[in-house]
């Protein structure tokens, strides 16, 4: 098929639930990618920040392949050697106890919620409990994480949703104090928000929650699926904070490009959670996936990705900082690590940037209505950064 062929015969035969490109992606490598036609792109969206180390790493494709050739899926009736050395590497990098793998993000926020849940089922036997999410958030689609999901953009053609769920000011300590009371079981928030225009939490905030949680026994739970596995230039962006959640959860980055997921727990949400026949899955943690998974935190320790991140966002902020202070246009730079975003002003529309942008060779996303994201794989360099950046002068 040519690339016109492609995309006509996608838009007969797909639910049309997502507004595409109009490109085809035949292959990548590295920081690239080319469409059906041979044409390349730099791409700084690495599939909405999954591709951490970025198209075609050898040593993680072998591992794929001989994966393989060994077997596929077994389901959880059975160990598998892959799950042990995922599980083990996930678990000592949260610094937390046990873990559930997922398909999904949006599976791993279910989970969260059913955590928290059965946790607080666990004290009193009472169904009347609630959880604080944010304002502005995002969770993921189905109906759970919907439910948990500040913005009425997602939630209003669903409704009803499940219930017992109030939502605070995103780094407002008084609004989540304002909500706090005997039902509730759990505040759920990104560490940093991304689909709501790319916000850290400010450390008063959350420390601020974590002091909550722990007085009244409420669980945190912080969802890191964007912003986890080294994309803040620390392995959970947490840790930045000097605190840990009771529960986490990650996705994206953490199979780089297998779909998987995964929620974390400490020994307390552990202990007094999910027992066996509360929650399960087919697919999830399979051989496959968690050979991904395994090699992932394999590679991050071998090619010292952490450091690296640390040293190329400097060199990207300085870059976005630049940018910010010669057009006028833009509002705002803000993010941590390799998760930012540059704020425009509302007359501007940031979809036009980005549809420049891929006429001229970068694939790059916006995040909200006005704010253009830059999630790009880890491994970018300096030489990209410069180009990114040259092709926005020039979309600007």
């Amino acid at each position: 098929m040519n690339q016109q062929e492609i995309m006509t015969t996608v838009d007969e035969y797909v639910l049309h639930t997502y507004n595409r490109f109009p490109i085809s992606i035949d292959r990548g490598m590295g920081t690239h990618v080319w469409d059906s036609e041979g044409k390349e792109y730099l791409d700084f969206m690495a599939g909405i920040a999954v591709y951490a180390l970025g198209y075609h790493y050898p040593e993680y494709d072998e591992a794929l392949k001989a994966q393989i050739d060994k077997v596929l899926h077994t389901s959880n009736l059975y160990y598998h050697e892959p799950l042990a050395l995922a599980a083990k590497a996930v678990v000592e990098s949260t610094g937390l106890s046990k873990v559930f793998f997922t398909n999904s993000g949006a599976e791993a926020i279910e989970g969260a919620i059913k955590s928290a849940r059965k946790y607080a089922w666990m004290k009193d036997g009472k169904n009347n409990h609630e959880i604080i999410a944010m304002k502005s958030s995002f969770h993921g689609r189905s109906v759970g994480a919907l439910s948990v999901t500040g913005n009425a953009h997602y939630q209003d053609p669903f409704k009803p949703l499940m219930g017992g769920v109030v939502f605070a000011e995103f780094n407002n300590l008084q609004s989540v104090l304002d909500l706090v009371n005997d039902t509730t079981c759990a505040i759920l928030l990104e560490t940093v928000q991304g689909e709501g225009g790319i916000y850290p939490a400010d450390p008063e905030f959350l420390q601020g929650i974590r002091r909550i949680c722990d007085e009244k026994d409420i669980l945190l739970i912080l969802d890191e699926i964007q912003c986890g596995m080294g994309r803040t230039g620390t392995m959970w962006a947490y840790e930045q904070y000097g605190i840990k959640p009771d529960i986490v959860t990650c996705a994206k980055a953490l199979g780089c490009g297998v779909p998987v997921g995964a929620f974390v727990l400490n020994e307390k949400a552990a202990a007094k959670g999910l027992m066996p026949g509360d929650h399960g899955t087919t697919y999830g943690g399979n051989p496959f996936v968690c050979t991904a998974v395994a090699e992932v935190f394999s590679l991050y320790e071998k090619i010292g990705l952490i450091s690296h991140v640390k040293e190329i966002s400097e060199y990207l902020a300085s870059s976005l900082d630049a940018f910010a202070e010669k057009h006028a246009c833009v509002t705002a730079h803000r993010g941590l690590g390799l998760i930012r975003g540059l704020e425009f002003a509302k007359e501007v529309p940031v979809g036009e940037v980005t549809k420049r942008a891929l006429e001229k060779g970068l694939l790059i996303i916006s995040a909200g209505s006005n704010v253009l994201r830059f999630v790009p794989p880890l491994i970018i360099t300096k030489e990209d950064v410069d180009e990114a950046m040259a092709i926005l002068e020039e979309c600007i």
